[in-house]
C-alpha cells in the first residue's frame, strides 16, 4: 500500500493550494515560448552526469509505468520515476525486461518512493515494514537502485529527541531491507519555517540535522534527497552542497519559489517550476551538483496549481522545457 505523500500533508498545514497560489511561469509549446534545446544537445555535454527525470505525479499527471515511460521518451527526459504500485502488477519476466525497455527509449530509472508510512502510528508502520521486502524485490528485479522519502519537520506530541529516536528505530530496519535488495535510501528535509513551526515541536528541517539522522542510522546505503526549495527555505548556501560527495546524494528535486514573499513566509505547496522566477539561485545549486559529480535524477516538484490543471502532455512538455532551461544555465 503506498504511503501518503507530502502533498496530502502540506494541504493540512499550508491550506488549500487553490487559496492564493502564486503565479505560474509555465513553459508550454502553445504559448509563444521559444524552443529551449533538445535532449541530444544536453547529452552532448559530458560534464553533466545527472539526468532530467520525469515524475508524473509531482506535476499532476496520472500515469502507470508504461505511460510514464512513453511520456518521458516523447518529451526528451533522460530518466523516469519507478512507480512501485504499477511495477508490482508486472510478472517477474516483465520486470526483468524493464532495463532493456528503458534502454530502447534512451532512459534510465530515477528514484522510487518509499512504500512505508513511518510518520504515523506503530501499527501502520509495522504493516508497511512487513510488506517492504516484497516491494523492494519488485524494484530490484526491475533494475531500480534508488528510493527516497521525506521527513515531517514538526510533531504535535513528540519532542525533538523523542521523534529522533523513533525515526532511528523505524528507519534502521527500512534501510536494512533496502540494502539487502541493492537499493540506496534517501531522506529529504523540509525547510520552510511555515512548515516546521506548524506543530508544537519542531523537528529536522536542515541538511545538517538530516546528516545527524543519517549518521545515527549506521547504514552505508543511506543518503540525502536534496531539493532546491528546501535548501533555499532553510537559508543554506552553496558551501553546504559543495561539502557533499556524489555517494551522499540519492536524488534531487529542482524548483523555484514565488516572488514577492520573504523566505520565512514561503509555503511548501506553493512553488514554481525551475528557473521561472529567479528567487532561488538554481544556477548555483546545479553548478554545485555538477562540481561534486552528482550522477542521479533531477526532477521537478513544483506543487503548482496552474501546472496541475493542464492536460497530461502540456504539463509534461512545460516541465521538460523548464528543466532544460535550468540545465542550460550550467552548460
Amino acid at each position: 500500500m503506498p504511503a501518503p505523500n507530502r502533498r496530502d500533508w502540506m494541504y493540512l498545514v499550508g491550506g488549500s493550494a487553490a487559496s492564493g497560489l502564486v503565479t505560474s511561469g509555465l513553459i508550454t509549446s502553445g504559448w509563444g515560448f521559444p524552443e529551449l534545446g533538445t535532449r541530444s544537445a544536453l547529452a552532448a555535454d559530458q560534464r553533466r552526469k545527472f539526468t532530467m527525470d520525469l515524475c508524473p505525479g509531482r506535476i499532476g499527471v496520472k500515469a502507470d509505468q508504461t505511460r510514464a515511460i512513453e511520456l518521458a521518451h516523447q518529451f526528451g527526459f533522460e530518466s523516469v520515476e519507478p512507480l512501485g504500485w504499477s511495477l508490482e502488477k508486472e510478472k517477474p519476466q516483465q520486470l526483468a525486461e524493464m532495463p532493456a525497455r528503458l534502454s530502447e527509449k534512451k532512459l534510465v530509472w530515477g528514484a522510487a518512493g518509499l512504500p512505508v508510512e513511518f510518520r504515523q502510528d506503530e501499527s501502520t508502520f509495522q504493516r508497511d515494514l512487513k510488506a517492504l521486502p516484497q516491494a523492494a524485490k519488485v524494484l530490484q528485479t526491475a533494475g531500480v537502485t534508488r528510493v527516497g522519502t521525506w521527513l515531517r519537520p514538526s510533531h504535535d506530541t513528540l519532542t525533538y529527541r523523542q521523534n529522533f529516536q523513533q525515526h532511528v528505530r523505524r528507519l534502521q530496519p527500512v534501510a536494512k531491507v533496502l540494502a539487502e535488495h541493492g537499493l540506496r535510501f534517501g531522506l529529504e528535509y523540509v525547510g520552510p519555517r511555515t512548515s516546521w513551526t506548524s506543530q508544537r515541536y519542531a523537528f529536522i528541517h536542515t541538511m545538517a540535522e538530516t546528516q545527524e539522522l543519517l549518521h545515527a542510522l549506521k547504514s552505508d546505503n543511506v543518503g540525502l534527497v536534496l531539493d532546491s526549495w528546501h535548501w533555499y527555505t532553510a537559508e543554506e548556501d552553496v558551501s553546504t552542497l559543495q561539502s557533499l560527495d556524489n555517494h551522499q546524494i540519492v536524488a534531487v528535486d529542482l524548483n523555484d519559489a514565488p516572488s514577492g514573499l520573504a523566505v520565512d513566509q514561503q509555503i511548501d505547496n506553493r512553488r514554481e517550476l525551475p528557473a521561472q522566477t529567479g528567487v532561488i539561485d538554481v544556477k548555483q545549486f546545479l553548478a554545485s551538483l555538477l562540481a561534486v559529480g552528482y550522477d542521479g535524477p533531477i526532477r521537478a516538484e513544483p506543487f503548482n496549481q496552474p501546472l496541475n490543471a493542464l492536460d497530461d502532455e502540456p504539463a509534461v512538455d512545460s516541465t521538460a522545457r523548464a528543466l532544460r532551461q535550468a540545465f542550460q544555465l550550467v552548460e
